[in-house]
Order: C-alpha cells, then structure tokens, then sequence
C-alpha cells in the first residue's frame, strides 16, 4: 500500500504532508515553492510510491468556492493530466490555516516561527490529510 500526500496548494507556497505506508500518522514533509512544485513531486515520486493526493478544496463558509479556487482548480487539473494514475481527493480546507497557526501557537513556538507562513502551509497539509485520515 502507498501512501497518500496532501497538498496545501497556495500562489506562492505549497504545504505538504505524507502518511506513513500503513496510512495511520501523517507527517509533515516540507514546503516547495508553488512553481517548483511539479519538479518536486517527480523526484518524491521516484522514490517513494504514493497512491492518492489529498489537495484542499476551498470553501467560503456559505459553501459556495473561496477566490482561491481560480488558481487551485487548474492546479488540479495538471495533477490529474501528469499523474493520471493518481487518485485526486478533495478535501475542504476550510479553517486549516487557522488550526495550524493555533497548533504552533500552543507547541510554545518563537514569535519568528509563529510567522512563518511556510510552516503554517506545511502544518495546514498534514492536518488536512489527517482529518481525511480520520
């Protein structure tokens, strides 16, 4: 069994977490600029076999897609036409950032490191894809 990935797809940034092989705990993995991304994930996937994304589906709180779907969803699209043997699971997103700020917040983390966006987007992915997992 592979693992799965989640993908916390920003403009600039892209948090991104793995499960372990039995999918039980997600893990942060790391954080790749938004045009690095596709490099990124042919190298992680030459050495490591995953079988599903999980990328975060964005929702306004009436339901209806957040602005931010104007750039995720051709993302989307390009996963599926470069890994079409890849199943895409959308998951919605919303409060993650918020969650993740609150969770670096709370583990006593410096004031620098509470604003570093990067770690939000990494923290973001791997409560995404635990909360799929659960």
């Amino acid at each position: 069994m592979g693992r799965l990935m989640a993908i916390d797809y920003g403009k600039k940034r892209v948090g991104l977490a793995v499960s372990d092989n039995q999918r039980i705990i997600a893990t942060a993995l790391t954080t790749v600029a938004t045009d690095k991304l596709f490099e990124f994930l042919d190298d992680y996937l030459k050495k490591e076999t995953v079988d599903e994304f999980i990328v975060g589906l964005a929702k306004q709180m009436n339901n209806t897609l957040s602005e931010s779907s104007v750039y995720i969803e051709p993302f989307v699209l390009e996963l599926e036409k470069r890994y079409p043997e890849k199943k895409i699971i959308r998951v919605d997103e919303r409060f993650t950032s918020k969650i993740a700020s609150q969770t670096i917040l709370l583990s006593g983390a410096k004031k620098k490191q509470r604003q570093d966006k990067a770690l939000v987007d990494t923290i973001s992915a791997v409560i995404l894809l635990q909360s799929y997992m659960n």
